[in-house]
């Protein structure tokens, strides 16, 4: 069993930084493919980053420039910056012992096996 948890959502002014993290136990993190989604109301979940067993970070490309992602030890981060209003959503890590030798570029959310309860990230203008 993989546990996920989340942490580091809020609320924060269009512009302002945060730093979501994506912690998982259960199995090393380096044996997993780990992604961070985020979701509206009424829409599917759309992988935003991920994190393949072999160390590789794939970017969604619309946010690319203003979020990263990186890995230490069993924690996942999303460091997102220059915020804007349309980024607010509830964000959610989730993650699967699939995807051992490839495959592991922002997979689509039925692909996960495992999820955290999400937390949310408000953006306000």
């Amino acid at each position: 069993q993989v546990f996920v948890a989340e942490s580091g959502g809020g609320s924060v002014t269009s512009g302002e930084s945060l730093t979501l993290t994506c912690t998982t136990s259960g199995r090393p993190a380096n044996d997993l493919c780990v992604a961070w989604f985020r979701q509206d109301p009424g829409s599917e979940r759309e992988a935003v980053a991920s994190m393949s067993r072999q160390g590789i970070t794939t970017i969604l490309d619309s946010v690319k420039g203003r979020f990263t992602a990186s890995r230490s030890r069993d924690n996942f981060d999303l460091h997102m910056h220059n915020l804007k209003p349309e980024d607010t959503a509830n964000y959610y890590c989730g993650a699967t012992r699939g995807y051992a030798y490839a495959g592991c570029a922002l997979p689509p959310s039925p692909t996960m096996e495992f999820w955290g309860e999400g937390t949310l990230v408000t953006v306000s203008s």
